[in-house]
Order: structure tokens, then C-alpha cells, then sequence
């Protein structure tokens, strides 16, 4: 009742972890899809930024440019300062550069003349801001009277200035969403366009990260290019990359819904596989959870224990245990039934080596499937497990039901084969299969073993409790060893011993045993006898 409740239990928490399993399966594609959808649009609108804010940047140094240009005309010109001449050639200068808005002679720290005229009023240079890479000293925030007003940046060289339109330096095709401002290094304001924060871009210029595209504040996007002294910022709201979104959505959604729809089709079969009686036998055998059990064999006219039977037992990883007959059917129709062997092979050498090797006449029986009979291979197996272990080939008896012996020239092949090796070959459960009496008469055997049910009839009125005796008869006429199994009353013993069986096995005398514990048996039964001698 306990065991079948930790399995139900077991089962439970494979189906839980299962459910978990495909809800994460199904949950995380889509997650991820959503996530990469807007790592992707928010990727795409950063690139579209930086794309602005390099145009800008472009634009400002164009202008620099043009405005350097311009000035270094007046190098060269030979003409009487202030004159008609020289302001008619401001003047032409100022109106062929698309990047000047005017153009003035200082002398001795007074505006001379410009590109309009005469003029006699004393200026004051402004600080220097900024120096382009040709050398132009520029001062921002000039307000000159022919501006009306307006701010405008001052460029000098040599005795000229050169003043520009702030807007020139942004003069870039933007939508009206998006902000951009373009300043110096040191934070002084060129140009702006659609009315930034300039306050915010000045916290995101200095937001020290890896990339100069990110989010600011979860509500804006924007990048930041820098060149030679120059900054340029573009910025959008957060709200700008829901189209781009949206489109990425439609792409990427479809395969989020087909990789969610194969990893739980995935957790579906293996939950199946894995609960399945099958399944879970397979994972059994990659996790080498069989052990063995060894259920004492008495010789009945002495009491002395001369051996056990190896009987494997499934012991899951919660210590419980499932019952061979439960699952060596199992075994034998997948084919698992052959590692399974093995692992009985291996446990028995491993359990009872050093016994065996210090007392030559105890033997252990293990039983073999129709499969180890017909191939054979099981001989191959047991060689190599026994070598250089001190166990001698006598000691390991093999015992095959009758089913193994269905293909006649296969068994006796393997039997003959075992036999001359050294190992002894019993028949197991004898009477319960078809054509016993061929069997006996057919192969080189060594021992027969009675089975239980024909031992539970002893002292009986049953039909069947005339077939022992017809059992022990036929075994003695062919000298081949008898082995009750399944003896629990000292009735039935001294049945058996009357008729000359010579050894038994059951509940009298030991259940089947785990290897220390029947160690300990066998010590206390040698010991036992050599007193009462």
C-alpha cells in the first residue's frame, strides 16, 4: 500500500514539474518573441536617431566649412579697406555663400564696416567657445543689431567675423516628433530643433554607458554622436517605436507560437514516455536502480544454508520497490530484460565475491530470461564479470524457466555451452510450462526446481497434489538435483526430505535478503551447525 502511494505520490510530481515544464515552454517563446520585438523596434529607432544626430553633425561642420571658405577669401583681396570695393566684395561673398548670413571688418576692436555698410560702432569679442579644425575661433550667443535680436555665432579670423544663424547648424528635414540639439563639447547650445529639453539632454549627454543609444527615464529614446568638439542628441518619445513594433510583431510572433507549440508537443511525448510503465522501466535501467535480494537454499537434511537465488528488485530513488512480477514481463518484451541481467551479474560478483572466493561450496542461482538463452550472450557476460574475482565458474548456477527453452537448437547450444564452462544449469519453475517431461529428456540439466505451486498442495486435498510426487520421481530417474521453492511450514519440509529432496528454499527458513543481511545469515547458519556437530 506504501509503495503503490509513493508511486502515485512520484507520479504526481512528474506530472507537476510536466505542467510547469510545458507552461514555461509555452509562456517563454512568446515572452522572448515579445522581447525581441522590442529590442528590435527600439533598435531600429536608435539606428534612425543616430542617423539624425550624425546628419546634424554633418550639417554644422558643412557650415564650418562654408563659413571658413568665405573668411579665407579676404586673404588675399587688395582693396582699400572699408571701401566701396572692399564692401562691395563682402557684400558679393556674403551673398554667394549659402552658409554666412554677414560679414564684417574690425579695426582696433571697432566694427569698421560689413556686407550692408559703414559702420563706426565699437564691438567687444566675445569669449572664444569653440575652434573648428581649420583654426576658426568661434563665440556663441552674438547679438548683433542687424539680427534683430536674434542669437547668432561669430566667427573670426584674422580682422573679419563672420556671423551665422544659429538654425543653420540643424537645417535638417525632421519630424516634428523628434528633437534634436546640437552644442559643444563643454555644453554651449549651437543649434536646436522643435523645442528640446535641453535640460533633459544635458542629463542624457552626461548618463555615463557602454552605448550612446538608450532609453531615458522609460519614456524617450535618443543618441548621442560625437565629433571632433561637436555633440549632437536626438530624441523621440518612447511611444514613436509602436509601428516599428507592431511590425516586428507580425514577423517574429508566428514563430514564437510555433517554437511554444513544439517544445510542449516535446514535454507532451516525453511525459508520456516517461510515465509510461515502459518509460520509466528504460530510465530504471540507465539509473542502475535494480539491486538484489538473495533468498537463502537450505540442504533440508541438515539445515545448512549452501546457497541463495539472486532475485532483482526495482528500488526507485524513494526506496520504494516494485515487485519483479510487475515489471520482468515488461522486461522481457522491450528487450530490457538483457542490461537488466547484466546489472544482476555485476551486483552479484560485487555482493558476494569475497564470500564465495573463501567457501568453494556455496553457490548462487541466477536466473536467466528466454532472451539470455537463446543468444547466448549472458555466457559472455558472466566470464568477464567473474574473471580474476577467486569465484569459481560452479559456483554460479543458471536457472531459465521453460520459456527459454522454446528454441530447442538455441538452448541447448547455450546450455551445453554453460555447462562446459563449469556452470551448473537448473530448470526453474518446473510443471508450469508446456512439454516439461521433453525438456528433461531433451537437455543437459543439472538440477530441476519445483515450483511453489505445486509445494502449497502438499498436504492437500487438491488435484494437483498428486504431481509432486511424479515431479520428484521424474527428477530422481534422470539424477538431477531437486530444489523446493516456496516452502513455509515444516510439514511441507519433512514432506520433501521424506522423499529425498535435498534442498529447499522459503519463508522457513529466510525471505530473500539483502546482500549484508544475508551474509549475516549465512555466518550465523555455518556457525549454528558447527556447534550442534
Amino acid at each position: 500500500m506504501q509503495v503503490h502511494q509513493e508511486k502515485y505520490l512520484h507520479r504526481i510530481w512528474v506530472i507537476i514539474l510536466a505542467t510547469l515544464a510545458a507552461l514555461i515552454g509555452a509562456v517563454g517563446p512568446i515572452a522572448l518573441t515579445l522581447h525581441l520585438s522590442l529590442t528590435r523596434a527600439t533598435s531600429v529607432e536608435e539606428q534612425r536617431l543616430q542617423y539624425f544626430a550624425q546628419r546634424a553633425l554633418e550639417r554644422t561642420n558643412m557650415t564650418f566649412r562654408g563659413a571658413n571658405a568665405a573668411l579665407n577669401k579676404f586673404d588675399y583681396m587688395n582693396v582699400a579697406l572699408c571701401s566701396e570695393e572692399h564692401i562691395r566684395q563682402m557684400r558679393m561673398v556674403t551673398v554667394t555663400s549659402r552658409n554666412v548670413d554677414d560679414i564684417g571688418y574690425v579695426e582696433n576692436g571697432a566694427l569698421k564696416c560689413t556686407a550692408g555698410g559703414l559702420t563706426h560702432k565699437k564691438i567687444k569679442q566675445a569669449p572664444v567657445d569653440f575652434t573648428t579644425q581649420d583654426g576658426i575661433s568661434v563665440s556663441l550667443g552674438t547679438t548683433p543689431e542687424v539680427s534683430g535680436g536674434k542669437s547668432m555665432a561669430a566667427l573670426y579670423h584674422n580682422s573679419y567675423v563672420a556671423l551665422i544663424d544659429s538654425e543653420r547648424f540643424t537645417d535638417i528635414i525632421l519630424d516634428p516628433t523628434i528633437q534634436l540639439v546640437v552644442q559643444t563639447s563643454n555644453g554651449k547650445l549651437l543649434g536646436a530643433l522643435n523645442d528640446p529639453n535641453l535640460a533633459r539632454i544635458n542629463t542624457m549627454i552626461n548618463t555615463p554607458t557602454k552605448r550612446e543609444n538608450r532609453a531615458y527615464g522609460g519614456d524617450h529614446l535618443f543618441a548621442v554622436v560625437r565629433d571632433a568638439g561637436l555633440v549632437a542628441v536626438a530624441v523621440e518619445p518612447h511611444s514613436n517605436i509602436l509601428g516599428q513594433l507592431q511590425r516586428e510583431r507580425m514577423v517574429l510572433l508566428p514563430f514564437g507560437f510555433l517554437m511554444a507549440a513544439f517544445i510542449v508537443g516535446i514535454v507532451i511525448w516525453v511525459l508520456r514516455r516517461r510515465l509510461s510503465p515502459l518509460g520509466e522501466l528504460k530510465i530504471a535501467v540507465e539509473r542502475r536502480e535494480f539491486v538484489v535480494y538473495y533468498q537463502p537454499i537450505v540442504k533440508l537434511s541438515t539445515g545448512l544454508c549452501i546457497g541463495a537465488e539472486a532475485l532483482v528488485r526495482w528500488q526507485h530513488p524513494d526506496g520504494s520497490m516494485t515487485r519483479p512480477d510487475l515489471f520482468i514481463p515488461l522486461a522481457e518484451e522491450s528487450g530490457l530484460i538483457l542490461p537488466i541481467t547484466d546489472q544482476v551479474i555485476a551486483a552479484v560478483v560485487r555482493d558476494m565475491k569475497k564470500c564465495l572466493a573463501s567457501n568453494s561450496g556455496l553457490h548462487i542461482a541466477i536466473n536467466l530470461s528466454a532472451q539470455d538463452i537463446k543468444t547466448g550472450r549472458v555466457l559472455a557476460v558472466l566470464e568477464s564479470a567473474l574473471r580474476d574475482t577467486g569465484i569459481k565458474p560452479k559456483q554460479i548456477w543458471l536457472e531459465a524457466t521453460e520459456r527459454g527453452f522454446m528454441d530447442i537448437e538455441a538452448a541447448r547450444t547455450t546450455i551445453c555451452r554453460a555447462r562446459t564452462m563449469g556452470f551448473a544449469v537448473a530448470i526453474d519453475d518446473f510443471g508450469t510450462g508446456y512439454s516439461s517431461l521433453s525438456y528433461l529428456l531433451g537437455f543437459p540439466l543439472d538440477a530441476l526446481k519445483i515450483d511453489k505451486s505445486f509445494i502449497d498442495t502438499i498436504g492437500t486435498d487438491s488435484a494437483t497434489s498428486s504431481v509432486t510426487p511424479h515431479i520428484i520421481g521424474m527428477a530422481k530417474t534422470l539424477q538431477l538435483d531437486i530444489i523446493a521453492e516456496g516452502i513455509e511450514t515444516q510439514e511441507q519440509a519433512d514432506y520433501l526430505l521424506a522423499r529425498e529432496v535435498e534442498y529447499g528454499q522459503g519463508w522457513l527458513f529466510a525471505k530473500a535478503l539483502p546482500a549484508e543481511e544475508f551474509l549475516n545469515f549465512y555466518r550465523r547458519n555455518q556457525a549454528s551447525k558447527v556447534e550442534a556437530v
